[in-house]
């Protein structure tokens, strides 16, 4: 590829969550003006504090001189590269919720500049960027694709709570509308993701290049979920059976376990959806979901399965410790711990809740949990669930201390859903069930 300059250094981020900060923040690490916009205040209020939520980014990366946050949509017009990184979930059907997409293809529409490029990073299926955005651009802004601005798509590939790879760190996919705006982002990112870039030819490419990563991952954690169930019935530990299966050289170690959150949870309803409208069946995607969509379920069942045959009180005092999609992460969204706990809750336990990280607010609001301090569990439950293994549970190898100070005079059922308690020290009175 020809060297190709970069047209501005005015950039803007529509969208400050997980993904669309830590852009905004490596753009302006690098010298680029950038605008980092989002439509929620309280989010805004606490970025100009200092302070993130989502523990992306540092406080001292918010506070670069070449980095500033608004929500006054106006303030997009004199951007000349437009990145927009929202939400795109699944709604109660498990079908494609495109509104966040939708509003901020409007709002960049309404107030991008002639020449601007607009930039989607958002996870969708093959064809939304043209099919869905551009048309959106196009009525907004009363401009033409291609005679008044171009389209790409750079899909996320942030992976939250993961020190050793971040934005930088991770090759990234560019796409276009046209082969000048292809090179101009190549450059563009170039200037700021050191692991490289790669080109693809077109955007339906690069979208689905995305969209198939999670679901790639999804299908081979339905696998392990799959043997799981099978090797519970058959009296054998799986994780003894991968550690064996994993000494020869191309065998994928993926574990089993609860899949939630707004990627592998998510992404394959878009590829799903996308078949359903060509008239494909994907027998096998989906197949894969209703196994993974099914973990919860089969583990609330053995989890009281077991605490029967321990005699322990029916209906049981349950402590879940994780709240949050995975480990050292504060983010809620899609967790299947959640269904978990509906599912104890249909067999009548007691549950009880805590979480380090999660925002007690926010878990209530949206799912009418109320988190418990540590402190409030001392010595009340017949049995505990190692749901999520954050590093404030596990850290100084002392989780069994604090298991056995939640079980009622230390003793009664753990249930280990990351296999990750130590088998060899497990204390007396301690019955370990592991998936």
């Amino acid at each position: 590829m020809s060297e190709t300059p970069i047209v501005s250094k005015k950039i803007a981020v529509i969208g400050l969550g997980y993904v669309g900060l830590p852009v905004a923040t490596a753009f302006a690490a690098t010298g680029f003006d950038v605008l980092g916009f989002d439509i929620s205040r309280r989010r805004l209020e606490e970025l100009r504090d200092g302070r993130d939520s989502t523990a992306s980014v540092s406080p001292e990366e918010l506070s670069r001189q070449t980095l500033r946050f608004s929500a006054n949509e106006k303030d997009l017009q004199d951007r000349d590269v437009l990145i927009i990184a929202v939400p795109t979930p699944v709604d109660q059907a498990k079908r494609p919720d495109l509104a966040p997409f939708r509003s901020a293809a409007a709002t960049a529409g309404r107030n991008m500049k002639s020449g601007a490029i607009v930039v989607f990073e958002s996870t969708v299926y093959p064809g939304a960027t043209e099919e869905v955005a551009v048309p959106i651009l196009e009525r907004e802004s009363g401009r033409t694709l291609g005679d008044g601005f171009e389209v790409g798509y750079s899909p996320e590939r942030i992976n939250p709570g993961d020190s050793q790879r971040g934005f930088a760190d991770i090759i990234k996919i560019v796409s276009a509308s046209c082969a000048t705006a292809a090179e101009t982002l190549a450059s563009l990112y170039g200037a700021v993701v050191t692991a490289g870039i790669h080109v693809a030819p077109s955007i339906k490419v690069a979208e689905a290049a995305k969209v198939i990563e999670n679901t790639q991952r999804d299908l081979n954690i339905a696998l392990m979920n799959e043997l799981a169930m099978m090797f519970q019935q058959l009296g054998i530990d799986t994780r003894d059976v991968l550690k064996g299966s994993a000494t020869k050289w191309n065998f994928l170690p993926f574990q089993p376990g609860l899949v939630g959150g707004h990627c592998i949870g998510v992404d394959p309803y878009y590829l799903t959806h996308k078949a359903h409208e060509i008239g494909l069946t994907p027998q096998v995607i989906l197949a894969g979901r209703g196994t993974n969509e099914a973990m919860p379920a089969f583990i609330a069942g053995k989890i009281i399965q077991e605490s029967v045959k321990l005699g322990l009180p029916m209906p049981p005092r349950i402590a879940v410790l994780g709240i949050t999609y995975k480990a050292d992460v504060p983010d809620t969204r899609n967790s299947k711990v959640v269904d978990l706990i509906r599912e104890l809750e249909n067999f009548g336990a007691d549950v009880l809740v805590h979480d380090p990280l999660a925002d007690p607010a926010e878990v209530a609001s949206e799912y009418g949990i109320t988190l418990s301090a540590y402190d409030a569990l001392i010595s009340g439950a017949d049995a505990v669930v190692l749901a999520v293994p954050h590093k404030q549970f596990l850290r100084e190898g002392r989780v069994w201390q604090l298991i056995t100070d939640i079980l009622r005079n230390s003793a009664g059922l753990v249930a280990d859903i990351p296999a990750l308690l130590d088998r060899d020290s497990v204390p007396d009175g301690v019955t370990l069930w592991r998936l």
